[in-house]
């Protein structure tokens, strides 16, 4: 693309060496500004984004809603793209995001989500198109500030657009598993942090259903082993949150 458009990428960082400088190749020519805020990397991390912005910024992440704000109030335009290390922007995104940039008929975008473990495209059990509100106008949005899967807050009307964003987030079964792990003690965490009453009960439940919704409902199933391993997961999560939860 000749021109880049007025649009700030903000991507957050923490010992992201093998994946960092694909993402920042799917937009160096598009987007006129690139953010990186890194969380302490202690791999060449660092020395990669350096090749390809001068604007990085060293913060330790507490609260990611909290972290997640504070890395978008740096942008110098008022239309963000918030990228992840793992993934890239596809080229059909950049030509459909461009025309919306000066648009007043929405604050925000959600954007559709390949995501893939490993090699595998995993097209059901909810996992695609799995859209985000990740391109917004950082003056009419807001991250909930608590420690895992903050809530969005939007002042104004959110759009939907078609292409995709590509997430290579677990390169096989043993990253996505020591995700769980983490995710599961930072969900204990919120309850508590938050009040929240949890029983056996209703654990049993929630596990249950998240199984079938998954597998079943969501036709996990046509994914083979990996939608199997999904549904099992995310109703294991349950679990395993229960147990930290009543530890804690």
């Amino acid at each position: 693309m000749p021109n880049k458009i007025p649009l700030s990428v903000v991507v957050l960082t923490k010992n992201e060496q093998a994946c960092i400088a694909e993402c920042l190749e799917s937009v160096k020519d598009w987007a006129d500004e690139i953010i990186v805020v890194d969380d302490e990397s202690s791999d060449n991390t660092l020395g990669i984004v350096r090749q390809f912005t001068g604007k990085v910024f060293s913060k330790k992440m507490d609260v990611e809603g909290k972290h997640r704000n504070w890395a978008y109030a740096q942008a110098k335009n008022n239309w963000v793209l918030s990228l992840d290390a793992d993934e890239k922007v596809t080229d059909e995104l950049k030509k459909e995001i461009a025309p919306f940039i000066n648009s007043a008929n929405y604050v925000a975008f959600s954007i559709p989500l390949r995501n893939y473990i490993g090699n595998y495209w995993v097209r059901y059990g909810g996992w695609y198109p799995a859209s985000k509100v990740r391109l917004f106008r950082k003056d009419k949005f807001k991250y909930e500030e608590v420690e895992v899967h903050p809530r969005v807050f939007i002042d104004g009307e959110c759009g939907h657009l078609k292409s995709d964003i590509i997430h290579k987030g677990y390169p096989d079964l043993e990253h996505f598993l020591n995700s769980i792990n983490r995710q599961s003690t930072l969900e204990a965490k919120k309850w508590i942090n938050t009040n929240r009453k949890m029983s056996l009960g209703r654990i049993t439940w929630r596990a249950v259903d998240r199984f079938f919704r998954r597998y079943l409902g969501k036709k996990g199933r046509k994914d083979g082993m990996y939608g199997f391993m999904i549904a099992y997961f995310d109703s294991f999560y349950q679990i395993i949150s229960y147990a930290k939860y009543k530890e804690m």
